[in-house]
Parts: structure tokens; sequence; C-alpha cells
């Protein structure tokens, strides 16, 4: 049945549990009227990666359980609403969501096509089988915001990625502006960082970018230089991925899988990257538990993963998703694309991030001889390949714990240098 978003909120019962997708993916229209009720004893809602500021997890009753920290559940968390954060990789959402089960799935979708299919649009994700699973299910409501701004995108083979309009309790109709994320301009060190994480790519290797200026700033080299033949296999598209598809270096012809296509599983960007999406065969979405699979990640030719971090440490310890202990964003695919690239000689992993930030006026070194007490780890260690600063690179496969501190406190900001060279020579 169509109700509009009041009117589907309102089948949401006062003592319920919910569950929408990672960013892209939400039903904002839902969302919003969810937070237009007062009613709330016990309501539990699962999701990742707010687009939006919604006044339902302001209100007394609600508690959000979030997978992945963005601006809004920062801003939720520090102004008093009962948000929490659920660690898991992007992978263990699928079964997390199996496990709780919610009775109610909402999810944003495209317009339905002349067979009634809905293309689950900018988002695969963890939720697809849970979404087929509340359909199926008659105890449970799925309820489906329908969005004429929503791409229609497309799966590949079996994973369809798209929902029927039979299997919905709900449909809403909206016409609310679809996400967009702008890029932000990269930094004079994060262009110095992009030009040492550019001699890593060949002609034919198949990439995977992160969000942030270096990713961006180095597939913008790409789509200006002189190579090409590319693959993208990449959890996030991104619009400087669409870029480099426009520039014609793009063929995915070598991947060894999933050849011809790039594959991703939610895709985060500008108005035109939304547009140009739409109805584009090239650009296929699969649930993050294809995508982010080592096994499936690692079968690709010359994989090359460019992802960022907060810290490192002399031990190649990476804390990406956390700052003196408290969660900043998530955990999301680091591990996957990081370990992954590790497993072939022909592979490569560059974690990036500029040498220092600024903290309350004080410089402090983002290469670090120990973690802070308390701090978490997101990556171990072992995985590690190269770590990129403006000021050079550090490799770290096949080298001894002491070999590996050394050269990481070659890359460090030069005033910093000799206390973390001193505490390098120290380990074993």
């Amino acid at each position: 049945m169509t109700l509009n978003s009041r009117a589907a909120a309102e089948l949401v019962r006062s003592t319920d549990t919910v569950a929408v997708p990672l960013g892209p993916g939400q039903p904002s229209d839902f969302l919003h009227a969810l937070g237009d009720r007062d009613d709330f004893v016990d309501l539990q809602v699962f999701g990742a990666l707010l687009v939006d500021l919604y006044g339902v997890f302001t209100k007394p009753g609600v508690r959000y359980l979030s997978g992945f920290f963005g601006p809004a559940e920062r801003f939720l968390a520090d102004t008093g609403a009962n948000v929490e954060f659920v660690p898991a990789d992007f992978r263990r959402f699928a079964p997390i969501g199996e496990k709780l089960a919610p009775r109610v799935v909402a999810t944003l979708a495209s317009l339905p096509d002349a067979d009634g299919y809905m293309s689950l649009s900018l988002h695969a994700g963890a939720t697809v089988q849970e979404i087929h699973r509340c359909g199926a299910d008659p105890d449970r409501l799925l309820i489906v915001e329908t969005n004429p701004n929503a791409p229609r995108t497309f799966g590949f083979g079996t994973a369809a990625h798209r929902i029927h309009v039979d299997e919905a309790d709900a449909i809403i109709e909206s016409n609310r502006p679809i996400f967009t994320l702008a890029d932000a301009p990269p930094t004079e060190a994060e262009q110095r960082i992009a030009e040492f994480a550019r001699a890593y790519v060949h002609d034919g290797s198949t990439l995977q970018t992160g969000i942030g200026g270096v990713p961006s700033q180095v597939v913008k080299i790409l789509a200006e230089g002189t190579g090409g033949d590319y693959g993208i296999h990449s959890e996030m598209f991104t619009t400087a991925l669409m870029k480099l598809h426009q520039s014609g270096k793009v063929s995915n012809a070598r991947k060894g899988q999933f050849d011809g296509v790039s594959i991703t599983t939610f895709a985060a960007g500008t108005q035109e990257l939304n547009e140009w999406l739409h109805e584009n065969h090239d650009v296929r979405f699969l649930p993050v538990d294809i995508v982010n699979s080592p096994e499936v990640i690692s079968h690709n030719h010359n994989m090359v993963t460019i992802n960022g971090a907060i810290a490192v440490d002399l031990y190649g310890q990476v804390v990406a998703d956390t700052i003196d202990g408290k969660q900043f964003s998530g955990i999301g695919g680091h591990e996957d694309f990081v370990a992954a690239s590790g497993l072939a000689l022909d592979d490569r992993s560059l974690i990036c991030l500029p040498s220092t930030s600024e903290i309350a006026g004080n410089i402090v070194s983002r290469i670090v001889a120990r973690h802070n007490a308390g701090a978490i780890v997101t990556t171990p260690r072992h995985q590690l390949d190269v770590v990129i600063t403006e000021f050079g690179v550090a490799e770290l496969r096949g080298r001894t714990v002491r070999e590996r501190a050394i050269a990481l406190s070659e890359i460090a900001a030069p005033t910093l240098r000799d206390e973390l060279r001193a505490a390098a020579h120290t380990l074993r």
C-alpha cells in the first residue's frame, strides 16, 4: 500500500525495533516523520552514518545503535542523545542484522520500473538480504521510500540490487533531494602524499579508494596522467572515480573477475555523480559481503588500495576510527582492504596520512612511538604494507619490528623525527 511518511511512521509501535541502511540508503522522509512522534517507550533503531539530523534520535525512549559514526552521530552523542556504537566491520553488519532481525526494515529506492522492480539505488551494503527476509515475513514490516531523484542502478549476476513492489508492506513516495557529498580540496600535504601514492598504481591496476583528500587527489592525478586500463573494485564509489571513468582511463578489462564493470557497495558524492550513475551499466552494486571479501578482493589483478588513518605507531598498529578512545567514525572495510592487498606480491595496500595534526594550537605527530593508553587499534600491525606521509614512504612488508619502526620514524615530521628514531632503535 502507498502511504505518506506520517502514516508509515505510525506503523511503528511505541516499543519496536527498526533498521535502516548506511548513509545514502536511508529513507529520510520516514525517519523525519518518526521524529514527529512523542510516544516511544522503547524504540531501538539500527543504522550507520546518518545523512541528516533526525529528530527521532533526540526523543525519550529512543535508542540508536550505529555501526559507523559520522558528523550527525557525533553531534547527537555530544548533546546527550542515546547513541551507542556497535563495533563491527562493514561485512559483519549483515550477520548482525540477521541476528537482530528487526521487526521493521526501511530503505530508500528508485521509482518502480515497468515490471514493478525498485532499484536499491546508491546502497547495497549489508541490508539487502535482510530487506528480502523482512518482505517475506508476515510478522515483519518492510517500508520502502521511493524517490524520483534516486538513481536507478544495477547489480551483477544473481545479486540483482532491487526489490519488487509486492515485497513491500508500505511504499512512501518522496521527492526529497538525495544526499550529496562535496569533494573537499586537498591540502598541500595531501597533494604530496598523493604524488607518492601514484607511483604504486600501474597500467591495469585495480583500485579501491576511501574517502578524503588523498584518494581523490590520487584519482585526479591518474585521470590527468598518461596511464590507464584501470579497474575499480571499491567499497565506496566517489565523484573522483566517476571522473576517472569520464577520462577514459577505466576499462575493467584486466581485473580477473567482474571484468567489464566497476564494482562497489555504496556511492556518495556530488549531484553530478548521482545523475551519472542513473541507468549506468558500467557500475554495479553488490552486497558488502561480496565486495569486501578478502578472497574476492585478492583475486583482482594488481590490486591497489588507498586508505587513511588517524595515527600509526612504530609497530605499525593503525588507529583509524577513534580519537583518544572516543568514537569518531567506524571500522568500515578498512581492515578488509588492507589485509587482502597483502596476499599477493603485486598487490599493494597504502595507508596515507599527514605527518601531524594541530590540536588546541599544538602540533601533534600522527606517527607515534606508542599509542596512548586506551587507544583502540583498528587494523593490526601485521596487516600493513605501505605507510605514506607528505615526507615519504615507509615500506613495511617483510621487515623486522625494528626495521619497520625506523622506516616509520623517517617519514614523520622533521622536527619530531629524532625522538621517534631513538624509540625505534629500542624495539626488537
